[in-house]
């Protein structure tokens, strides 16, 4: 079986963009990440002190 020497660099080139494109959704979108983690820890904390209370 014979695998074309173009074909790594390819693949490379694939890689390359899917990972350029997911870094820059999470950089475009990061504002909205760190909000959403955050009410999910506050969500957490209030649950842990309402059980601490009863």
């Amino acid at each position: 079986m014979y695998i074309d020497p173009n074909t790594g660099g390819v693949l490379f080139q694939a890689l390359a963009a899917s990972l350029a494109a997911i870094t820059g959704v999470l950089l475009i979108f990061s504002r909205q990440i760190r909000q959403f983690v955050a009410r999910l820890r506050r969500g957490a904390r209030k649950d842990e002190s309402e059980e601490t209370k009863e």
